[in-house]
């Protein structure tokens, strides 16, 4: 099975960090997992315009089929004005509706106030089950005062959490998997 996980982020590491942590979580429950990171920063999305996924460059559509090739996904967003970054909704808005059917889609996200907990379960969640994901119950999120001057994990609560994550994620997608 492959992992992959998505930073929507287009500045700095925090959201970056978080996502890689699950993978890491992820890969020692089940060493056979592959997994692999798409840091939005690093690559040139265009914009959607409707044309098709040909249309567009060779990074856009790199990250596209990288997403619609794996076999579940962590999707990781920091909290702009309450809602997901407009680099994360905009790749999403590449994909065809049924893009997440049998597939795992967990979310984490950062933000510097806890006032922020729920904008994944409002704004991220709808997302990703309208394109037939399977969200799991538990997601991460992620203050900036969790972190220390190094930008390291500096809560144990927090790795507790990333590890239940990536165990709810894996029971769940191995479930979906022996179901088709």
């Amino acid at each position: 099975m492959k992992l992959v996980g998505i930073s929507g982020s287009l500045a700095g590491s925090k959201t970056s960090s978080i996502v890689h942590e699950v993978l890491a979580a992820a890969k020692s429950i089940n060493s056979d997992l592959q997994t692999e990171l798409l840091d939005l920063k690093e690559y040139s999305v265009e914009f959607v315009t409707g044309a098709p996924l040909t249309y567009y460059n060779e990074d856009t559509i790199k990250v596209v089929n990288t997403v619609l090739s794996a076999d579940f996904l962590v999707f990781g967003s920091p909290i702009y004005q309450s809602s997901i970054s407009g680099a994360l909704k905009n790749l999403i808005d590449h994909l065809p509706v049924d893009a997440f059917k049998s597939k795992v889609t967990g979310m984490i996200t950062t933000g510097g106030s806890e006032k922020h907990f729920l904008v994944a379960e409002h704004h991220l969640k709808p997302i990703l089950t309208y394109l037939k994901g399977t969200v799991p119950v538990g997601n991460v999120f992620v203050q900036d005062k969790f972190f220390d001057e190094e930008n390291e994990i500096a809560d144990i609560y927090l790795k507790r959490r990333i590890n239940h994550l990536a165990e709810e994620m894996i029971f769940l997608q191995t479930a979906l998997a022996s179901r088709y």
